[in-house]
């Protein structure tokens, strides 16, 4: 099973997250992972310790040559930290782009809380990137933001996610994991209907790149022509394996296990 999906997002020097979790995702579910690397970070399982930015004019070239030789069949975006560099990949894959899935995970704050997203480029994020993508998958403190309401049950989950709906995107799969409570709910809200997934809490410190991770899973399902829901379903489970099957490296925010076996896409 084959599947393009190119991806523009962060580099994690610790292998957890960004740009390597999502290699990784979408070659263990039988994808083709392309890249377009818009910052360098230096960082671990303990924190986030510096960040060098990639130069925009050089981002869209990565984009650019990607698309106009190997193609897509999938995009997913990530961190992207400015609102110039948001402005400039949005109008990116507007113009190359356009025909094509495109999952944005909207990353402002690392696992260990330093932030990825400078408070300046929310609102560019709300106006020239979300209402690009065919999902938008924010967490319950990314959705508090974009939406500017406050979540704290899955109710209110829905009920931001409808309000994120108006922002542009076709889809929003709101992630439940940061409300209280032993089963973790997400929520894929779309203007017909609103689908629960439903999962026991794991206990584990092996959270980090769990975004990363989800967001890139679905875009690689997409990208090999499944429905949304079973493109969600298969990344939830995929995730949730590779947390059980975690490695136990590093001393804080431990990295998942990215390489475990796949169950076949219908099982």
């Amino acid at each position: 099973m084959t599947g393009r999906v190119l991806i523009v997002a962060g580099s994690d020097s610790g292998g957890g997250a960004g740009i390597q979790a999502d290699i990784k995702a979408v070659t263990a579910l039988g994808g083709y992972a392309a890249t377009a690397i818009t910052a360098l970070t230096a960082q671990n399982t303990l924190g986030v310790f510096g960040v060098y930015p990639v130069p925009v004019d050089f981002i869209v070239r990565q984009i650019t040559l990607v698309l106009d030789d190997i193609g897509a069949d999938a995009l997913k975006t990530g961190m992207m930290g400015t609102p110039e560099v948001i402005e400039a990949v949005a109008d990116t894959l507007a113009r190359s782009g356009q025909d094509i899935p495109l999952v944005v995970d909207p990353v402002m704050v690392a696992k260990g809380g330093h932030p990825l997203l400078d408070p300046s480029a929310e609102a560019a994020l709300r106006t020239a990137l979300v209402p690009l993508a065919t999902l938008l998958t924010p967490n319950v403190p990314e959705a508090e933001v974009l939406s500017g309401r406050r979540i704290a049950s899955v109710d209110e989950m829905e009920a931001a996610g409808r309000e994120l709906l108006a922002l542009g995107p076709h889809a929003v799969l709101m992630k439940g994991g940061h409300l209280p409570g032993d089963t973790v709910t997400d929520l894929l809200v779309t203007p017909q209907s609103v689908h629960r997934f439903d999962a026991p809490r794991i206990d584990s410190t092996a959270t980090h790149g769990t975004g990363c991770t989800l967001a890139s899973a679905i875009a690689c399902g997409l990208a090999q022509g499944h429905p949304m829901d079973k493109a969600i379903a298969r990344a939830r489970a995929y995730v949730r394996r590779a947390m059980e099957t975690a490695p136990g490296l590093g001393q804080g925010h431990g990295p998942m296990n990215h390489a475990h076996t796949v169950a076949p896409f219908d099982a």
